[in-house]
């Protein structure tokens, strides 16, 4: 992997039955693999940021703080804070979204998104290769602070996946940006993750499916 590269989406076990991975054991292997810096975005929390700090000096490897976020009926983001502005901003948030929702849940609304997010930038995550309503939306709350991610897992059809969210982010101009969604780190904790996945969908590893 090259030096030049930052993971921007990486889950930790903070990610209630997502995340497989410790934010140590992320940042080792970050560390092993050169990485620049590596941000913990576990969804709508920062609640494990201070092991994630802790992480990031015994590695020495920089830490970015964000968050995973999907606006209820809208896209799904990956919030980045910028600095003390923006992670105040990121805090208000998450507060606004788990204040409304039952314990263990969030409600994220397109109208938390009407103040100033001085401090945040965006990473936005398309459903869609043609989601260019949601794009010029983001592009209003996020104005020259939101990238396109482009996330490919060695699915069958990887190439046209690239082909078709780099014509999004051409149509839009925006800059695209390579990033993991991360949730383990290293192949061995595929297991506890396909587990938590299923018990998260109240089903069993072996009916699953995709």
């Amino acid at each position: 992997m090259s030096a030049d590269y930052a993971e921007l989406h990486c889950l930790s076990n903070f990610s209630f039955q997502r995340g497989a991975s410790s934010a140590q054991e992320l940042f080792e292997r970050a560390k092993k693999h050169r990485y620049r810096a590596l941000a913990i975005t576990d969804e709508c929390t920062l609640a494990g940021i201070v092991r994630a700090r802790q992480a990031a000096k015994d590695s020495g490897l920089p830490l970015i703080v964000g968050s995973e976020m999907r606006i209820e009926h809208g896209p799904k983001l990956v919030l980045l804070a910028e600095d003390l502005a923006g992670y105040q901003a990121l805090c208000r948030l998450i507060t606004l979204a788990r204040r409304r929702a039952k314990k263990g849940q969030y409600q994220l609304l397109r109208e938390d998104f009407s103040g100033a997010l001085a401090g945040v930038l965006a990473l936005w995550i398309p459903d869609h290769a043609n989601d260019h309503h949601e794009g010029r939306w983001l592009q209003e709350i996020f104005p020259q602070r939101l990238w396109l991610a482009v996330q490919l897992h060695r699915g069958p059809d990887d190439g046209e996946r690239l082909r078709q969210l780099l014509a999004l982010a051409a149509t839009l101009a925006l800059p695209a940006v390579a990033a993991g969604d991360v949730h383990m780190h290293a192949r061995g904790r595929r297991a506890l993750q396909d587990t938590m996945t299923a018990v998260r969908h109240h089903t069993m590893v072996a009916e699953a499916g995709f």
